[in-house]
């Protein structure tokens, strides 16, 4: 089929809730997708993330083809070897103590909000108080779509279709340790935060906010949640972005939940709740559940993964080759339309002072994927395999493209 008349089927069919580019994917290869008409695209979105060891991968298609013939689902009602496997390795690297596999992310953040108030119920039966039930989260936030993942999220062009929403989530400036000790009163069960903010635009949390989150939860009897959907998994340079405020052998200072997705099943639908064993004992047997989450070809892909980052080292590859991609990007901060490089490892952001969305299809005509969010956001979240000269190819194309959005928008404005 050609892209037009895939575009007509789905205008006919499907739901409209994409903007999809004007490409028709047909396969792939390391750090490149490639279409029908076999023109290459650079892909330094990784589909949003997920497919952080490209496309094609030798190794993984060599797992796929062995467990191909072995079950590829079983209910959570019986065993299978890899589940297990799975959550030891997430609870090593994490350093918290339990594991619950999901089918997404968003699902991962509503298990992570359920959790948290069963924890809260729990606590006030011991104790003979009122149950706690308000959620903190962050202005800027984005952690999903589902009812409770999308009440803690602000962005209003999300949530007024749908509103009213969940109730109990209030909205905490971001970094504003003063706002958050405003808001942080005795009815908060959790805060629930993003490391780094991603549909935001890749903003990182500092420090100091991370270390008062988790004082304050620790001394009111609250959860501290993070959201390391897009942040974690090795994209920064570490297992989980939270390591740099909180090392894995500091139980202290980890998160009590964390929520974690995008690559885990490197494009088989597959997220987890990690958490540690007193958010655990709060939960009992029942009253959560998942379909699909855990199965033996996502987890099988899942240890795959973890093998493969360990063996080639990725971790340190990601810092050493995402502060090469940083700095290549720096060099474009001589043009005004330029305001600000942001990010971690192998998240990045260019930030400008005009929108991005037109800069995005120019560069995707000239073979290259990326996104724009907040409207003024390019958003790069390339495959761990990515390569200087790759990145070197990028930024000759990209300087030209926003000289030319920069003398447009001068020529309106002297116009």
């Amino acid at each position: 089929m050609q892209l037009s008349q895939v575009k007509e089927l789905e205008q006919k069919y499907l739901l409209g809730t994409y903007s999809r580019y004007e490409m028709l994917v047909d396969r792939g290869s390391g750090a490149y997708l490639i279409d029908r008409s076999n023109k290459r695209y650079l892909d330094l979105l990784s589909g949003i993330g997920v497919n952080s060891l490209g496309y094609n991968h030798p190794r993984i298609k060599l797992m796929l083809r062995k467990q191909l013939k072995r079950p590829l689902h079983v209910s959570n009602l019986l065993y299978h070897e890899y589940q297990g496997r799975l959550a030891q390795k997430l609870c090593e690297l994490s350093g918290l103590d339990r594991a619950f596999f999901t089918n997404s992310g968003t699902e991962a953040i509503e298990g992570c909000l359920k959790f948290a108030r069963a924890f809260a119920s729990r606590q006030a039966q011991g104790n003979g108080g009122k149950p706690k039930f308000r959620i903190l989260a962050l202005e800027n936030s984005f952690h999903g779509r589902t009812f409770g993942a999308l009440s803690a999220t602000s962005g209003k062009k999300y949530r007024e279709p749908f509103e009213p929403l969940v109730p109990g989530f209030e909205f905490v400036d971001f970094n504003d340790t003063a706002d958050l000790e405003r808001k942080f009163t005795d009815d908060v069960c959790a805060i629930l935060l993003e490391t780094i903010q991603g549909e935001g635009g890749i903003r990182p949390i500092s420090e100091a906010f991370y270390a008062r989150a988790r004082r304050l939860a620790a001394d009111r009897g609250a959860l501290l949640i993070a959201d390391e959907i897009q942040c974690g998994l090795g994209r920064t340079g570490q297992w989980f972005a939270f390591h740099r405020f909180a090392p894995a052998a500091e139980k202290s200072l980890l998160p009590d939940l964390v929520a974690t997705a995008k690559p885990l099943g490197l494009g088989i639908p597959l997220g987890a709740v990690i958490l540690k064993e007193s958010v655990a004992n709060a939960i009992k047997p029942g009253e959560h559940g998942t379909t699909f989450g855990g199965g033996p070809l996502a987890c099988r892909a899942s240890l795959e993964y973890f093998k493969i980052m360990e063996e080639e080292k990725l971790l340190e590859r990601n810092r050493s080759v995402g502060a090469y991609f940083k700095g290549r990007l720096e060099e474009l901060r001589d043009l005004p339309i330029v305001k600000e490089v942001r990010g971690e490892g192998l998240m990045l952001a260019l930030e400008l002072t005009v929108p991005g969305k037109d800069i995005v299809r120019k560069l995707l005509e000239q073979g290259f994927i990326l996104n724009c969010t907040h409207d003024v956001v390019l958003r790069m979240l390339p495959p761990f395999i990515i390569t200087e000269k790759q990145i070197d190819k990028f930024i000759k194309v990209l300087r030209p493209v926003l000289q030319k959005e920069m003398e447009k928008e001068t020529g309106q404005e002297k116009a």
